[in-house]
């Protein structure tokens, strides 16, 4: 029996995906599975410019909406979770669109979890105090030197990470992204068709990104905030919090920032977070490249999911 055709829509924040993917679900009957870390928690709509259930267009969405800020979902449970999802859509006939930014989650679903050396207290505790006296600037810094891909990937206020990236340096030698390209094994159970969205000029998606958060900003974003600052089990290590904007919004919140300087911050962490999406993109093969705003950028995904032949790539965005 065939594997289905699955749809994978990626692209940089602010780039028009959700509206394109629900365009999509409306032509083929499909229904949409989010790749997006942020969009999995609940009370947490505003900022991660969640679609409600108007502009969803009767769309079922997955994904969404499934665990509290309190919790974690890791990469590998986003991947178990979506093979499940598309084996059940699938077995519905129905298409399966899979739409989202969150790069390591597309990378997990397609080429799984690497078997990693194990935890090394001694060398965790060797990061952390190198941390205490000089940052995680500075210990980004470092993990940069050693293995620039994951540096890319990581941003550096993402502790956990690079901590963990640069242990499994200091344990094997070896570098985390060396690691994941030696282990690339995973048998899929569809045939991925992947298109990455976005404009063609980066200074049109920086307008975007600062027009759009200022949009959340009018719609409420720090009245959602509060209420999270308010509950007494949330701080700044979940990665709930440290979502883009949400950061920023807490700092202000806590009064580390004006309310200029948490603006100013949200959109130019929102920008670097593009630049590390668009890092990812331009490293994958077999990818179709979309515009932004351009009205054949459905018939494209249309042609190319009800033929079999081979794609005929753009080249994406330098």
């Amino acid at each position: 029996m065939a594997k289905p055709k699955v749809i994978l829509l990626m692209g940089p924040t602010a780039s028009g995906k959700t509206q394109l993917a629900i365009d999509v679900a409306k032509e083929i009957n499909g229904e949409i599975i989010s790749v997006d870390s942020a969009l999995v928690f609940r009370g947490m709509d505003i900022g991660t410019a969640k679609p409600d259930m108007d502009e969803r267009a009767g769309i079922k969405h997955h994904l969404i909406d499934i665990i509290d800020p309190s919790q974690r979902f890791s990469a590998g449970r986003f991947a178990d979770q979506a093979n499940m999802l598309i084996s059940e859509i699938t077995q519905r006939g129905k298409a399966v669109i899979l739409v989202g930014g969150t790069m390591l989650y597309f990378h997990v679903l397609l080429e799984g979890i690497a078997e990693l050396p194990a935890a090394n207290e001694a060398v965790r505790k060797e990061i952390d105090e190198l941390a205490q006296l000089r940052g995680w600037a500075y210990v980004h810094k470092q993990l940069q030197e050693v293995d620039a891909v994951a540096a890319v990937r990581i941003h550096p206020n993402d502790p956990q990470r690079i901590q963990r990236a640069l242990e499994i340096y200091k344990v094997s030698g070896r570098n985390q992204s060396e690691w994941l390209e030696s282990q690339k094994t995973v048998d899929l159970s569809f045939v991925p068709l992947k298109f990455s969205i976005a404009p063609v000029e980066r200074q049109i998606l920086h307008n975007k990104i600062e027009q759009r958060f200022n949009l959340m900003l009018e719609q409420g974003f720090e009245e959602e905030v509060c209420a999270l600052f308010k509950r007494q089990d949330l701080h700044m290590d979940l990665p709930a919090i440290r979502a883009v904007g949400y950061r920023q919004m807490w700092a202000y919140l806590s009064g580390e920032y004006s309310v200029n300087t948490m603006r100013e911050k949200a959109i130019i962490a929102t920008r670097q977070l593009a630049k590390r999406q668009f890092t990812w993109l331009r490293r994958q093969t077999n990818v179709t490249g979309l515009e932004t705003g351009d009205k054949a950028a459905l018939t494209s995904i249309l042609a190319l999911f009800n033929q079999r032949a081979e794609i005929n790539n753009r080249p994406l965005q330098k």
